[in-house]
């Protein structure tokens, strides 16, 4: 360990026994470093996160609001989320008891397969209990992200020219035909929602695909209730998406389920472009795949 990983490790240590007295700390390993953060892991279930901000008062503005909305969130989900466990906004550190269960992207295709139905259900009722709040009380939390689908289009237009050489000859013109026609246009109404519900951010229960928690709240906004449908219907497929719906219950649903499609097209490229930009080929064989399925099942 390096002399500044063992400063850091032992901030801590001091931070950690200053907030949680009487918390035993037997290890303190680095989780990682990303952007914005560095995490460390303490006993292999305290989440400890630093922000990278240089700005103090930016620094400590930013985690003060994620702290809140993780609070809010919790009180309002149906599944499990990462709660704080304390702040240190000076410090730009936030806490909190990791959420158990593994990524569903780390299952096997197949096993996720085998769940599909049941956590599509699960993701509908939970994606219906934060639409249903007003977004008034989310309003100083979290953006408002109203991109417009023609924007949608020019983005995944880009990560299809990156990707089309993973593309099956025999799928690229039917590729070609969703990118050259117009968007869905129908009026909806915008909804706090996660925003961001990929099979990397659910985590389940491997042997039983019970879904155990939702993390990664960094892309939380006020936003288009189809969004997260449509990343729904790219990771589990067009019955997980018409499960889901029924369980959320509220809504237009024949319109968010035409937007949901949409965007699962535009996400099926985006996951194929980052997955060869970053060298992780679970996004690349993840939107290779749910690309063949919608194309099957337009």
């Amino acid at each position: 360990m390096g002399i500044a990983e063992h400063d850091r490790a032992v901030e801590v240590r001091d931070v950690v026994a200053d907030r949680l007295p009487g918390y035993r700390i037997e290890t303190v390993a680095m989780l990682g470093a990303g952007q914005d953060n560095v995490a460390y892991l303490v006993n292999g279930e305290l989440i400890v996160r630093f922000g990278k901000e240089s700005d103090p008062r930016a620094r400590a503005a930013r985690i003060d609001t994620e702290a809140r909305l993780l609070a809010a969130v919790a009180r309002v989900s149906p599944v499990p989320v990462p709660e704080p466990a304390f702040v240190v906004a000076a410090q730009g550190c936030l806490a909190y008891f990791a959420v158990p269960g593994v990524p569903l992207i780390e299952l096997s295709e197949a096993r996720r397969a085998l769940h599909a139905n049941s956590i599509a259900e699960t993701l509908g009722r939970f994606l219906g209990a934060l639409h249903a709040v007003p977004t008034e009380r989310f309003a100083d939390l979290v953006e408002v992200d109203m991109q417009p689908p023609e924007q949608w289009l020019v983005a995944a237009t880009e990560c299809y020219e990156s990707a089309v050489g993973e593309i099956p000859h025999t799928q690229q013109d039917a590729v070609e035909r969703f990118l050259a026609t117009p968007p869905p246009a129908e009026p909806y109404e915008p909804v706090f929602s996660h925003n961001d519900l990929g099979i990397e951010h659910v985590l389940v229960q491997p042997d039983s695909g019970a879904v155990t928690g939702i993390i990664d709240w960094s892309d939380a906004a006020i936003t288009d209730p189809a969004y997260d449908f449509g990343l729904i219907h790219r990771d589990l497929g067009v019955d997980a998406l018409d499960i889901a719906l029924r369980a959320y219950g509220i809504g237009d649903q024949p319109r968010i389920r035409a937007r949901a499609r949409f965007y699962a097209v535009c996400s099926a490229l985006e996951d194929m472009a980052y997955g060869l930009e970053t060298g992780d080929h679970r996004y690349l064989g993840n939107g290779r795949t749910a690309l063949e399925r919608l194309l099957l099942h337009p």
